[in-house]
């Protein structure tokens, strides 16, 4: 068999995100903002285009047989992103908005975040469509075992670490070890992070994001020449990030004017007593309902619409929009959740000189003690809770001052500028690697 005369063309495969998850708007968005940053850097259109797209898209069922008898057909997600830099690493969310745009999304920025904050990982990120409030404590149990045994087949220590993210926790995490370990017929602590303590979890890490969030206002506060001690902030979500970083914000002396969980907002100009807030909350399922100090009203939104000179936007994606920007009165905004803003309302408010803390940079404080905890479970020798605190602030105080240089370097926003980072680095090691056919 001879090779073929025939002139050569140039040929693009086709794009299965066009027909998959091109139509998610968040996963639109977060390619919208990699190819601001592809266009900052110059970057190869050949890698441009594999990065554009997740490495691999695991589509699962999760067949519950539910407390009535009927069994329920829930639909799980796994998305690895890129493994360029180490092992794939993102969280696993319970959630009825949980799709395969937003799975894609949030793996991919878990690439950047990873990349940006030096770490050798990679990204992923997974989900269940499902509401867990609505099911009990051993159909969440089921559902979490069932969807383990799904994507077992994937994920491993050295290959796909999970961690706990919006509707999961550290209990989730101990039934994905136990689950996996059984399946792997040995002891197999370093497939997830954000464990329980007594299993092999690390010290510091349920408090990681919110702390993380306020290490990062303190250099943005410290850049400005603001004194946190003297500023008032407002927070939208009061869950794991948005109670730690209250607390933490508190404890630095500055005043919290507003908070907000899923039934509604406590408001404030005088200040509301974050301590007081944090425990009621505790001993009352999560919610805020019934708490007497503040006006309380019933829109959530109006927490991020507080006058304030910090906005800690820690609850869902796409609450900030274009519609809404101009309701936004703060000097620093630092993204706790992922994704808060969208493209529309993050470029209005860098032109009315709002200093935004890019998710990918302002909540890396989580993913950063998962990769304590799996380091430490594979020495099997921990760290307290001094050192842990001590490399946290370290690695994010450090990726915030390069952060400050390549926005200056490249003349450019907060969000592309750590955008360009992560991406540099991804970049750096692909091209080391070559291409494998």
């Amino acid at each position: 068999m001879t090779e073929s005369t025939a002139p050569r063309r140039s040929y693009r495969a086709p794009d299965p995100g066009e027909h998959l998850w091109g139509a998610s708007p968040i996963y639109r968005r977060t390619v919208e903002n990699f190819n601001k940053a592809v266009e900052v850097l110059k970057l190869d259109a050949n890698v441009a285009a594999r990065l554009r797209r997740p490495e691999r898209v695991l589509v699962v069922s999760v067949p519950v047989r539910m407390d009535d008898g009927h069994v329920e057909v829930f639909t799980g997600y796994r998305v690895q992103h890129n493994d360029s830099c180490g092992p794939y690493k993102g969280g696993i969310r319970y959630s009825v908005d949980v799709d395969l745009g937003e799975v894609c999304s949030l793996a991919m920025q878990m690439t950047w975040k990873t990349a940006l904050v030096g770490l050798p990982l990679g990204g992923a990120k997974g989900g269940v469509s499902v509401d867990p409030r609505m099911l009990s404590y051993r159909e969440v149990q089921d559902l979490t075992r069932r969807y383990t045994s799904e994507i077992s087949p994937i994920i491993g220590p050295e290959t796909d670490i999970p961690a706990p993210d919006m509707g999961t926790s550290e209990r989730h995490m101990a039934w994905i070890m136990d689950t996996y370990s059984a399946r792997q017929g040995k002891l197999s602590q370093g497939v997830v992070t954000g464990k329980p303590v007594d299993v092999g979890g690390s010290l510091l890490r349920r408090e990681a994001t919110g702390k993380g969030v306020v290490y990062c206002i303190d250099e943005a506060a410290k850049h400005l020449g603001i004194d946190v001690s003297k500023t008032t902030f407002a927070v939208h979500g009061f869950g794991n990030v948005g109670s730690v970083a209250a607390l933490e914000m508190a404890a630095r002396g500055a005043k919290c004017v507003a908070v907000a969980d899923v039934g509604g907002a406590l408001i404030d100009p005088r200040g509301l007593d974050v301590a007081a807030i944090v425990k009621y909350a505790e001993t009352h399922n999560g919610t805020l309902d019934g708490f007497a100090d503040g006006s309380r009203v019933a829109d959530p939104l109006q927490a991020l619409y507080a006058k304030c000179d910090v906005l800690i936007p820690a609850a869902t994606g796409n609450v900030i929009t274009g519609e809404n920007a101009h309701k936004i009165d703060c000097r620093i905004l630092a993204e706790g959740a992922n994704a808060p803003t969208m493209v529309a309302a993050d470029t209005e408010l860098q032109n009315r000189g709002v200093f935004i803390i890019p998710d990918v940079l302002c909540n890396a404080g989580g993913v950063t003690v998962s990769y304590f905890e799996w380091v430490q479970g594979g020495m099997h020798f921990f760290w307290s809770a001094d050192e842990i605190d001590q490399r946290l602030r370290s690695i994010l105080t450090t990726a915030f001052a390069r952060m400050l240089e390549e926005m200056k370097t490249s003349g450019t926003s907060t969000r592309v500028a750590a955008l360009c980072l992560g991406i540099k680095r991804v970049d750096r090691v692909m091209r080391a690697r070559g291409l494998f056919a």
